[in-house]
């Protein structure tokens, strides 16, 4: 948890935070506990809805894009090089000549980022802690050609942005969902964790689909997907794909969800969004998705639904479909077709 290793600084007196001070989190994580910095001024900026929300909820200040000035900037260190430094770029500007903490775990490169920022700022104190490490420095405007760059066409068209998922186009798993669609697919759908629009873009070309719900966490990707999907038969959704939606509202559901929380595969993540799917369907609603060979999606997808199959798939991936979900029934073994 980021707060652990910002506890230890603090409460050992490494780091000492000035009485009153204007606090500015950078996409702090969701499991985030921010007691410890109760007394001060705190505003929270983020990107993915469910933290989002809760932080809301909590009663703290919350924006997709935090402003300074702020006395102190603190950065949830993420799983994206790119996004990591365009935040450090960000917190130096918010900062002014205030102090910079970074934040983040072994698993998501803070050694690589400390050697980084060790390049162009000097560092004032460091500490381990909780497999990860926390580091601060006065900013002083060094990271300013690491500023993210906003959303921008790749070579390939799509308009995407560093940090969001597969920023360099679409992902071979997309690829190979686009092309095992169902051509008989109609009426009105919902594309979950649709990232930058790959995958709406392409039901749009499916002649019975009469409406998409585009439904993302990460505000970056939508805005991405609201520029690369230009039709009065979407609707965009910034939310939590796994509590989204009314219940039994939709003809089908085509999704490839996630299955990382961190750097750790977690096919929770992926089983969350079935089940979200099999809650949004009416009774003879179908879910096709795509995931990765290994990950063990089927017997969720049995105990959610009468009917899975495989469509198609090679050794990387498999494109299911699951019919009929089960409302009111009890869960019982698929049937095979």
């Amino acid at each position: 948890m980021t707060s652990a290793r910002l506890d230890h600084a603090l409460e050992t007196g490494a780091l000492t935070l000035s009485e009153g001070a204007r606090i500015v989190l950078l996409e702090p994580a969701v499991d985030a506990d921010l007691s410890s910095l109760a007394a001060y001024d705190i505003s929270v900026q983020q990107n993915f809805k469910p933290a989002f929300d809760q932080f809301e909820a909590m009663g703290h200040a919350v924006t997709t894009v935090a402003h300074g000035p702020a006395d102190i900037v603190h950065v949830t260190l993420p799983r994206s090089r790119e996004l990591a430094r365009g935040l450090l770029a960000q917190a130096e500007a918010i900062a002014g000549q205030g102090l910079v903490i970074v934040d983040g775990a072994k698993t998501d490169g803070i050694d690589a980022m400390l050697k980084f920022a060790k390049s162009k700022v000097t560092i004032e104190g460091q500490m381990s802690k909780a497999h990860g490490k926390i580091f601060w420095f006065t900013a002083r405007s060094a990271f300013q050609e690491c500023a993210l760059p906003d959303p921008a066409p790749i070579a390939s068209g799509w308009t995407t942005q560093p940090g969001v998922f597969s920023a360099d186009g679409p992902d071979d798993g997309s690829r190979a969902l686009v092309e095992a669609l169902p051509k008989a697919l109609k009426g009105h759908g919902a594309d979950l964790g649709g990232g930058w629009g790959y995958l709406t873009r392409n039901l749009l070309d499916l002649p019975g689909v009469v409406h998409v719900d585009l439904v993302e966490a990460d505000r970056r990707a939508l805005t991405c997907a609201e520029k690369n999907v230009h039709d009065d038969r979407v609707s965009f959704h910034w939310a939590d794909a796994t509590t989204w939606g009314k219940a039994g509202a939709l003809d089908w559901v085509v999704m490839n969800p996630p299955f990382h929380t961190s750097r750790t595969p977690d096919a929770q993540l992926g089983q969350a969004f079935i089940r979200s799917a099999a809650r949004l369907l009416r009774p003879k609603g179908t879910l096709i998705l795509v995931a990765n060979r290994h990950l063990p999606y089927e017997t969720t997808l049995s105990e959610c639904f009468q009917q899975v199959a495989e469509l198609d798939g090679n050794n990387r991936f498999k494109i299911l479909q699951a019919d009929h979900p089960r409302t009111s029934e009890k869960p019982g073994r698929a049937k095979r077709r």
